[in-house]
This record gives structure tokens, C-alpha cells and sequence, in this order.
């Protein structure tokens, strides 16, 4: 029989009805709708959220077929249902119309399904009355899937970006009020944007996204993958005996309570389907955006972080950002480590596939090429670095800054050839740190292979002389003396003219 695997599909009934995989998640739905009332999640793109929203819907709208054979069915009420409310912010045709026309157009379809009549004359108005009258036959639930889509999604046009988070305050603002006629209410994304009037008025509200708890609610377990992937896991260990320790590898490492390490599901699936090592989960949106603050604000080393609990979730400040903040809600680092105290986080990218293609990304970013990559200048530049092969690394590093466009080039400052140094290292899988400290100064780059320890001085618009003897001087390779690895000095000078590395000198030390 041929399996299928519900790709981009993000309703329950569809899945269902389908005979796609389907991984029962319903006993940690049945622990969150038993526990408490209202509550808010966020995770990064394409791991589950919606699909989430879409099987509490069937549930409290009592489609018992759909749950058949799974481990809710037995222990659920079905004589019980409650109108549901369910807004997904990424249907919405916000752009075309403007957010407030779309939501009062949503309410509207809302209202035609549960046979009310809508009077109000403004979406908080409607709103209300929607849930009050909706209310009238039993408790709402209420659903609001992708609630920070129409700010994320205009983060480059801070005018438009604040119009529409003043639409939502004045929106969301009226579920303070709405307590007695609300069974359960349920909110996604991927931010928390504090301003949204939705998390300093409903003081109730949840966050659940740290939560111990709820760590598995997104996402796919090792149990999971083992489980329901049993036939093709079976089938893919008989040419490649360790498969699951390369689907971990690459796919594995999302952590929000440390405890419960996840699959992203997007990249899993695909796997499946074509069992390739890809770059799947990245390649389904381009971040730029994100570059763009990062590139800004010169932020470039970001294997680990560190943050408190609450700096992990705060409002996220566009003009502002926490670069730790920013990287973690998207998906892009996840939760490595917690102090004994539980104040500090450490922050890290969660596996292969997010690493990989993170590094790439910014490193195009840099040199104005993004979305085109750098890997083939990179795998050259490894090889150079662990042969010893100065000439073809410093022709590399001069190929990729020369690749900048002409219009883009503005490189003021020695900084932009450390930064790319750096990030091309670091993607070829280089041991490397920058503004490494000594005695007397500290090194631009330092690069550390199996048979080579490299320290590297840029200089711009300078001599490639003074840059070796500025290594020699300030002694910087000193440290690692006893070090039984060949150690270079390397100075090279970039010219801001040619765009490109004039000249280098290698002395070994």
C-alpha cells in the first residue's frame, strides 16, 4: 500500500479522510483542553501550528469519525459540541484590502456558518456580538491560528507594520470581557509581540511555548519518527545501517523545554518522500528580513547565545531587536542548555539543515548576493584550510568578496572581511573565532584544523607586510606553543579599490 504523507496540508479532516500519516498528538490536546481555559503558543513556520488549531476545531465540534483509532476517541464527551471561531490570519486577504476589511469579511463567513446576524459597525463591535450570540447555544471556542502574520509580514514597512498592530490591540482587546461566554481559546504564532493588547489585557492567557508540558505539541518525538516511519526507516537501514543517527543530524534538535527534543515536521515528511539530505524547512521562505537586522547590526557569530527566560519571549522591538530573541522565535536557534537556576538560556542551532543553510544565508547576505549561496567557493576554501593551501584560500576569500555587486560595495572598515572570513570558515565546517585574545591584542581570525592552527590579520588598504608583522609582534600564535599542529601567520591585505585580497604573506611560526 502506498503511503502518503500530508505535505503542506494543514487540515485535520483532509489528513483524515485521506489515509495520509497522521501522528496523534490528541492525548497532549486532551491534557491542554482539561487543564485550563486559554492559551497561547508559539512556534516557528511550517511545524504544526495549524494543523493543531484544526484538530481542536473537529474535536469540539464533534467529528467523531475523524478520531477513530486514535487516543482521544474513547475518552472524549461527543454529546458535547461548542460553536467554534476559528481565524486564520494566513488566509486572510489583508494586502488586498486592508486588515480591517479583511477580518470584518472573515467575521461575516464566521456568522453565515453559525447562522448569526452581525449588526455591529466595526470589527471590534462584530467581534463582540459574534461571541456573544454565538455563546447563546453553548461556550465558544475560540481559534486564532497565525495571529502576528499581518505585523511579521510588514516588518519592512514599519508605517504599515503599526497600523496594523493597532488594528489587532483594538481587536483583540474585547476577549477581556468575554470570559463567561468563552470555553476554551487557543492563539499560535510565531512572535510575541507584547504591545498586541491581547497579552497585557488577558491576564489569563497561558504562554505555553517554555512549557514542560507541552514540549511535544509541534513537532515530531524520536518515538514518533520511529513509530509511524517504522517501514521506511526499516527499508533505508538496509543500504545505511545508521540512518536514524543522519535523520537526527540533520533534522532533529528543536527544544523549548530542553526535555523534548523535536523533529521539524516539514523537513521530515519531505525526507521521506525523496530520502535526500536537503535543505527542505529553509528553503520554504527567505528570510530576509531577518539578514537585513542581523547585517545591521554587524551580528555574526551566533553558535551560542545566552538570554533569561523572559528575554526569550519579550516584545520583540523591531527597531530595537534582540538578535537572541528574533533567531530563537523564528526557529533558527533553539534551546541548548539551562543554568542549574533556570535564569540562563543557551541558545544554539538546532541541527544540520538550519545551521548549514543559516551560515549561508548570511554569508550571501554580506556580500549582497542573497539568495544565491556561496557553497562552491566555500567546499574550496575547506579544502585549502585543512591542506595547508594558503594561495587557494586567500584566491577563494578574494572571489567571494570580489563577488559583491559594484553598487553595493561599501566597505568602510576592515569588519566586512572579517565577518565573511568568518562565515565562510565557520560554514565549511572550520573551527574558527574572531577578535581572539592575548597578551598583547587580539587576532582577527583564528582557524584551527586536524594538522593546522592559522591566525589571520586583515588589513585594509594596508600592506600585507604590516599585517604579518603585526602577528609576529603582538605575538598571537604564542598561546598555542605546545600545540603539536603546524601553526601559520598570515597577513593579508584587501584593497578597497580592487575589491579583492592585494596581496598575502605566510610565514609558519
Amino acid at each position: 500500500m502506498l503511503r502518503k504523507y500530508p505535505i503542506g496540508i494543514q487540515s485535520f479532516r483532509k489528513i483524515r479522510n485521506g489515509g495520509y500519516i497522521y501522528i496523534d498528538k490528541t492525548e497532549i490536546i486532551h491534557r491542554l483542553v482539561q487543564s485550563g481555559q486559554y492559551y497561547f503558543l508559539s512556534r516557528p513556520r511550517r511545524f504544526g501550528k495549524s494543523l493543531l488549531v484544526s484538530t481542536i476545531e473537529e474535536l469540539f465540534s464533534g467529528n467523531q469519525e475523524l478520531f477513530d483509532g486514535l487516543w482521544i476517541h474513547d475518552r472524549w464527551d461527543w454529546s458535547k459540541t461548542n460553536p467554534v471561531i476559528h481565524i486564520s490570519f494566513a488566509a486572510l486577504s489583508y494586502k488586498e484590502v486592508g486588515l480591517s476589511e479583511a477580518i470584518n469579511s472573515e467575521l461575516k463567513g464566521i456568522a453565515d456558518q453559525l447562522g448569526i446576524e452581525l449588526l455591529g459597525d466595526n470589527i471590534k463591535a462584530r467581534f463582540r456580538e459574534l461571541i456573544e450570540k454565538a455563546s447563546l447555544k453553548s461556550q465558544v471556542v475560540i481559534l486564532i491560528d497565525e495571529y502576528d502574520k499581518p505585523i511579521i509580514d510588514f516588518l519592512e514597512d514599519p508605517e504599515m507594520m503599526e497600523a496594523n498592530r493597532s488594528i489587532m490591540k483594538s481587536f483583540y482587546s474585547i476577549l477581556k470581557d468575554s470570559d463567561a461566554h468563552i470555553r476554551f481559546l487557543l492563539m499560535t504564532g510565531v512572535s510575541q509581540f507584547s504591545r498586541v493588547s491581547v497579552f497585557s489585557d488577558l491576564n489569563n492567557l497561558r504562554n505555553i511555548t517554555l512549557s514542560t508540558q507541552y514540549g511535544a505539541i509541534a513537532g515530531i518525538t524520536q518515538a514518533e519518527l520511529e513509530d509511524n516511519f517504522a517501514p521506511e526507516i526499516a527499508e533505508l537501514k538496509k543500504e545505511r545501517p545508521d540512518i536514524l543517527v543522519q535523520i537526527k543530524d540533520w533534522y532533529n534538535g528543536y527544544a523549548w523545554n530542553i526535555k523534548t527534543s523535536v523533529y521539524n515536521p516539514f523537513s521530515l515528511l519531505n525526507f521521506m518522500i525523496e530520502p535526500e539530505f536537503q535543505n527542505y524547512w529553509f528553503e520554504t521562505g527567505t528570510p530576509s528580513f531577518l539578514f537585513k537586522v542581523l547585517k545591521k547590526m554587524d551580528f555574526y557569530d551566533i553558535e551560542t547565545l545566552e538570554m533569561g527566560r523572559l528575554e526569550l519571549l519579550s516584545d520583540l522591538n523591531i527597531e530595537k531587536p534582540s538578535p537572541g530573541a528574533l533567531l530563537f522565535q523564528t526557529g533558527y536557534l533553539t534551546i541548548k542548555n539551562i543554568s542549574s537556576d533556570g535564569d540562563i538560556y543557551e541558545l544554539g542551532f538546532p541541527n544540520r539543515e538550519v545551521k548549514s543553510s543559516f551560515l549561508d544565508g548570511l554569508l550571501s547576505s554580506y556580500r549582497e548576493t542573497y539568495p544565491v549561496g556561496s557553497i562552491a567557493h566555500v567546499a574550496k576554501i575547506k579544502t585549502a584550510l585543512r591542506n595547508g593551501d594558503v594561495a587557494e584560500m586567500v584566491s577563494q576569500l578574494s572571489s567571494l568578496i570580489g563577488s559583491i555587486p559594484y553598487d553595493h560595495w561599501n566597505a568602510g572598515k576592515e569588519s566586512i572581511f572579517t565577518i565573511i572570513t568568518f562565515l565562510t570558515f565557520k560554514l565549511a565546517g572550520i573551527d574558527v573565532y574572531t577578535e581572539v585574545h592575548s597578551a598583547k591584542g587580539r587576532c582577527d581570525i583564528l582557524a584551527m584544523t586536524d594538522l593546522y592552527i592559522y591566525v589571520l590579520e586583515l588589513k585594509l588598504d594596508g600592506t600585507a607586510e604590516q599585517a604579518l608583522q603585526q602577528i609576529k609582534d603582538k605575538n598571537y600564535l604564542q598561546p598555542y606553543k605546545a600545540d603539536n599542529r603546524k601553526k601559520l601567520a598570515v597577513g593579508i591585505a584587501f584593497s578597497s579599490e580592487k575589491r579583492n585580497a592585494g596581496a598575502y604573506l605566510v610565514e609558519e611560526c
